[in-house]
């Protein structure tokens, strides 16, 4: 690891560790792996690993948390298919601007200001680091294949989205995975693991995994289960005006971990997402 690796490392474990509202495996959730996904693009229930949901218990008491309710009356707020336009209405943009209001006031988002600041990065007024985060987030741009502003970082990593109705792009997080599954939106098709990652585990906090969504495949995703928004908030903006790199190294707790972040613009997240690397021996 480099020394900015190292440190960055350092940053995300004190993140980590101050995730007050995060979720226990097994005692505030639980999840069934069941079997490895089909390596088949397709929908069909022939290369389904999976029979039963991914979820078999989620505590939803904690989604009564601010941040957790918060984050979730953003969910609703886009269009899935990218190529349509988005329509942000006043009432959607207040919901933006609460739930940044919220997260900035968390331990995990003031250890990331303070450090950003440190580093000249962010700037150290609050209402200022807000625009910034609304910046990187919640401004609206035009991706691949679309000349109108369809997408935005939020939208991308957190709500997920369909390309061309067929393919699931983004969609990296365990709440929307959650909300979208009970509704039946989701089927989820059984864990993605490489020669090169580990087995994944009910009781870790890090999984790959396919799912279809609405009509589309997502034929690998990988994305954190159990932690707070305000987490990976905290971990995907430190990265991102961290390292121009695509992928940054770091170690915590359990698990030594890629964050891939994509820059659309060097303004925007295109898209970010954790992998998996090997889990630590030593926490």
């Amino acid at each position: 690891m480099t020394e900015s690796d190292r440190e960055l490392s350092a940053m995300v474990q004190e993140i980590w560790d101050n995730d007050v509202n995060r979720l226990q495996p097994g005692k505030d959730y639980r999840i069934s792996l069941q079997g490895k996904a089909g390596d088949s693009m397709g929908i069909n229930d022939n290369n389904d690993g999976a029979g039963y949901p991914l979820f078999t218990f989620v505590d939803e008491n904690i989604f009564k948390k601010e941040t957790f309710l918060a984050f979730i009356s953003l969910l609703d707020n886009y269009e899935s298919d990218t190529g349509k336009p988005e329509i942000v209405t006043p009432e959607e943009v207040a919901e933006n601007h609460k739930f940044l209001d919220l997260i900035i006031q968390t331990p995990t988002m003031k250890i990331a200001h303070k450090y950003l600041v440190e580093k000249h990065l962010s700037p150290e007024d609050e209402t200022q680091f807000k625009e910034q985060l609304y910046r990187i987030w919640f401004e609206l741009y035009a991706r691949r294949g679309s000349s109108r502003p369809d997408s935005s970082g939020f939208e991308h990593v957190f709500v997920g989205e369909t390309r061309g109705g067929r393919t699931v792009i983004g969609f990296h997080n365990w709440i929307q995975l959650y909300l979208q599954e009970k509704l039946g939106h989701v089927d989820y098709k059984g864990y993605s693991v490489s020669e090169k990652s580990p087995q994944p585990d009910e009781n870790k906090h890090i999984l790959a995994l396919q799912f279809s969504w609405k009509d589309g495949i997502k034929p690998k995703g990988s994305i954190f289960i159990g932690v707070s928004p305000e987490f990976e908030f905290a971990l995907y903006t430190l990265c991102f005006l961290v390292s121009p790199n695509e992928r940054v190294k770091v170690q915590f707790s359990l698990y030594d971990v890629d964050i891939v972040c994509h820059h659309y613009n060097q303004k925007h997240i295109g898209t970010t997402y954790p992998v998996l690397l090997r889990y630590r021996t030593s926490a």
